[in-house]
């Protein structure tokens, strides 16, 4: 009783109806999604002149940054001749939202070491057209999905990312690298269908490679077996 006259004398003063108010509230307390390319384009628009820093870019991206940072680099990873070191700050990465860290963290000879703005214009400008298309298929949906995989996410970008950097053959890195970025993008626009699909391929793409592997073991083997006969 005590809580409904409360409810009713607030509602009262601001002139708008219990309902109302509650409604409000709900609102207010919903998770603001931020699309991926209109995030990819204020970083677009605000690169400095010449070079740039990852702690510059980790401070643009805020709160956003696992999932901002990790759909950029798997990006980066999928161009042929620097899946290498994408790959490996990937996996900095998610060993870091693994064990629950606020904000990425890197030492501090990587994230001030200057990198060149031009190619990572290049790269957003290329991306952001291809991932507002991509947007039209992806909205806020089953967030409980999103809520109960955070583990599972990031066993699968571990997994994925130790595959990318794992088989250094041409193109080899490109599934892996676009997966991670589905991964990634899901979690940045809270897309739960999309993040269930994406791990549903990663899953795949991991189950093929370590079939392949034990084939190509389980030949050197028997090669091994007739050359020592």
């Amino acid at each position: 009783m005590i809580d409904v006259r409360l409810h009713s004398t607030s509602a009262g003063r601001t002139g708008r109806s219990a309902t109302e108010v509650e409604v409000s509230k709900e609102r207010r307390s919903r998770t603001v999604v931020i699309a991926g390319s209109a995030l990819l384009q204020e970083l677009h628009d605000r690169v400095p002149a010449g070079q740039f820093t990852l702690q510059w870019l980790i401070c643009r991206l805020r709160s956003e940054s696992y999932p901002a940072l990790i759909f950029l680099l798997a990006i980066v990873a999928a161009i042929p001749g620097v899946s290498l070191p994408a790959g490996l700050l990937l996996l900095v990465l998610t060993i870091q939202m693994i064990a629950h860290r606020a904000t990425p963290t890197f030492p501090r000879w990587i994230a001030d070491r200057p990198l060149p703005s031009d190619k990572l214009r290049l790269s957003l400008g290329r991306a952001i057209p291809i991932l507002k298309v991509v947007e039209k298929a992806i909205r806020p949906r089953w967030p409980i999905v999103l809520t109960a995989a955070r583990t599972i996410v990031g066993i699968a970008i571990l997994l994925l990312t130790v595959r990318l950097i794992s088989f250094p053959l041409p193109l080899s890195n490109v599934f892996p690298a676009i997966i991670i970025a589905a991964i990634a993008l899901s979690c940045l626009e809270q897309d739960g269908l999309m993040l269930v699909l994406a791990l549903l391929a990663g899953g795949v793409v991991l189950v093929v490679d370590a079939q392949v592997f034990y084939d190509l073991l389980q030949a050197g083997r028997h090669l091994w077996s007739a050359i020592s006969m």
